[in-house]
């Protein structure tokens, strides 16, 4: 999709701007890549990034090279001209340009996953469709945390108190933050970013930003710089924002919730709804069945660290299943009250702490497999239900891991090379964990085992 942004010459949109921050996300969604000078931008001067930077993990480390090539070679970084912004909450002027990661041959890179996730639109594209999806995105904002061994504190508003909870929904606690809020707002507004809806969720200072609906790597990209903006704005503001699955005990976490349809490229008509009848399609339920058939052995792609399957321990605020339900939140896939038109799924078991490429296409590519395989999904799951072990998630970063290295459907949809380079990640971070002692286990276990 292109921008208003396309149509304004790039010099004239960096005019009075010294740097540029050229990024591109990491296996987590973190950006990664350098800062170069807007002249050397403008020149279309090459710049590289080391292969292996694709995969680091969250503690800064890599896997062994085998995984990303034993001469620790080089991508390029290729700009892509409508995400390149100027930075609208610096003071000194910047600007940052989403990059995609290519090969010395030129080739997308197997190991980046905005490459994954445009691969997975391109297969929609050959079906003569396109899907499209929404991000609605968790987080909470807390006072800055100078000794990690204590919990996040809610900040203190202009009214010079902590929230204390039960401001679920309501439109005023938020106004305590007033002055950080108005600056997201005018900063999304500055990046081209439309917001649809913005509430305060069930957590202490927990808020929820939903965006509107549209194609998935745009709304990767718009997640993916929201985040970025969202930490630096808050720390200008003397506050952190936290994206954690699950920071606080005893509190809802944080979900990054994604509804997904899909629509004929030549009619716009969305394919889960029989143009005549106005009722489900095959394809709407091959895609829920696709979802089952999957998700399960994908959960490590939306579920990336040790902390994600905290949040799934409270079912039904994060439900743990592949049930699927007209508009319960109980179930793992809604089907949210619409008309026919908009007839969506939405999956609800990304955490906020996913990397909103990867799990956009696991999503996609998962309902894309069940409508190629004629996945059939169970019966819809009604009121208050248990769901079946065979619809059950896994409940740990461990079982995860162990799903997904023995899955083959990971492979066929992602490649070899990008998944076991992720599962070297990921076990050198739940390594990492296990390296140390919680405080529960020095409380409970300490004086009495």
């Amino acid at each position: 999709m292109t921008s208003p942004l396309s149509a304004v010459p790039m010099s004239e949109r960096l005019a009075g701007v010294a740097d540029i921050e050229c990024v591109t996300p990491d296996l987590n969604g973190v950006p990664r890549g350098k800062v170069m000078t807007v002249e050397g931008f403008l020149s279309e001067r090459r710049l590289q990034l080391a292969r292996g930077v694709l995969l680091q993990c969250i503690m800064g480390g890599y896997p062994d090279a085998e995984f990303y090539g034993h001469d620790d070679g080089d991508l390029v970084l290729c700009p892509d001209a409508d995400q390149t912004h100027v930075l609208p909450w610096l003071d000194q002027t910047r600007a940052l340009a989403i990059c995609e990661a290519v090969e010395l041959d030129g080739q997308l890179s197997g190991l980046s996953t905005r490459a994954l996730l445009r691969k997975v639109v391109n297969q929609y594209a050959e079906r003569g469709w396109t899907p499209v999806v929404a991000t609605e995105l968790e987080f909470f904002l807390f006072e800055p945390n100078r000794d990690d061994t204590q919990a996040f504190q809610p900040p203190v508003g202009l009214d010079g108190r902590r929230e204390v909870g039960a401001g679920a929904f309501s439109v005023s606690t938020s106004n305590g933050l007033k002055p950080f809020f108005d600056e997201i707002s005018a900063g999304m507004a500055a990046l081209g970013i439309p917001r649809d809806t913005f509430m305060h969720e069930m957590g202490v200072s927990q808020f929820e930003i939903n965006f509107v609906h549209g194609d998935p790597v745009l709304i990767a990209d718009q997640t993916f710089l929201f985040k970025h903006m969202l930490h630096e704005v808050a720390l200008k503001h003397g506050l952190i924002a936290v994206c954690m699955a699950k920071p606080l005990a005893r509190v809802p976490g944080c979900s990054m919730h994604i509804h997904q349809s899909i629509v004929e490229q030549h009619s716009g008509q969305n394919i889960f709804t029989d143009a005549a009848t106005q009722q489900p399609t095959a394809a709407f339920q091959h895609f829920i069945g696709g979802l089952q058939h999957c998700m399960a052995e994908l959960t490590l792609l939306m579920a990336p660290y040790v902390n994600s399957y905290q949040r799934f321990c409270h079912a039904y605020a994060s439900p743990n299943n592949l049930c699927w339900s007209h508009d319960n939140r109980a179930a793992g896939l809604r089907i949210p009250a619409s008309e026919p038109v908009a007839r969506r799924v939405e999956n609800r078991l990304p955490g906020a702490d996913a990397n909103p490429y990867l799990a956009v296409a696991a999503s996609l590519a998962a309902g894309l497999y069940g409508i190629d395989h004629a996945c059939e999904p169970s019966a819809p799951a009604q009121g208050e239900f248990n769901a079946p072990d065979e619809l059950i998630l896994p409940g740990t970063l461990h079982e995860a891991i162990h799903r997904l290295d023995r899955s083959a459907v990971a492979r066929e949809l992602f490649g070899a090379e990008f998944i076991n380079g992720y599962l070297a990640s990921k076990r050198m971070e739940l390594e990492s964990f296990m390296d140390e002692i919680t405080p529960w286990e020095r409380r409970y276990l300490g004086s009495q085992v």
